[in-house]
Formats: C-alpha cells, sequence, structure tokens
C-alpha cells in the first residue's frame, strides 16, 4: 500500500483493513515512488491519470486545471511530487485499488481476505 503517513484517510482506511501482517506499507514522502514502481502502477490501473490527484493543492497553485496534461505529464508530476499520486494505492497480486472511495476499499478488503 502506498500511503501518506500523515493522512487521515489513508489512517483510516488502514484502520478498516484491520491487522493485515502480509501488508507492506510505503510512506511515499519518505519513500519516494520510483518510476519502475508508478509505471507498474499505471500498466494495472490503464493510465496514468488513474493514478492523479486532482484534489491535491499545487493542482490549482500550479495552474494545472487550466492545462490539458498528457499521460506523460502525469508520469512526471507524480514522479515530481508526491502529493500528486491519489491516496491510497494497493496492489494485491495483480489487482490494483486507488483511493479512498467506498468501492475501492471494500475491494482491498476482499483482495486481501482471499
Amino acid at each position: 500500500m502506498y500511503q501518506l503517513s500523515s493522512c487521515n484517510t489513508c489512517k483510516r482506511i488502514i484502520g478498516e483493513l484491520g491487522d493485515q501482517p502480509d501488508l507492506e506499507i510505503s510512506n511515499i514522502k519518505e519513500e519516494k515512488i520510483t518510476a519502475k514502481e508508478l509505471d507498474h502502477m499505471a500498466t494495472l490501473a490503464g493510465s496514468y491519470e488513474a493514478l492523479f490527484s486532482r484534489r491535491a493543492m499545487k493542482y490549482r497553485s500550479m495552474g494545472l486545471a487550466d492545462q490539458e496534461l498528457s499521460e506523460e505529464d502525469y508520469r512526471r508530476l507524480i514522479l515530481e511530487e508526491y502529493t500528486f499520486l491519489k491516496r491510497p494505492v494497493t496492489i494485491v497480486g495483480d489487482q490494483i485499488f486507488i483511493g479512498s472511495a467506498k468501492k475501492s476499499v471494500a475491494g482491498t478488503k476482499v483482495a486481501l481476505a482471499e
């Protein structure tokens, strides 16, 4: 699971998942996402855009809301600034669960229980 340890939503979701001794948790602020990790996530998700958070404060402050971004832009921005990764991202086998939507959290729970 790629998450931010200071994010209350991430903390809540980890709590909802319960005891998961096999779940490896990575704090993206302390351990930067590598290009290889991000490329793998994008392959599972179908795009870099699916991994990109438009809720990040820097999205508006950098004027990105007024630009048309390409897949390469999304990739570059996520690698440059951890805040652009939609959180949390959980990978279980060949499945990926992105963000805090109820459907994503429920899918994570099911996948971890298998």
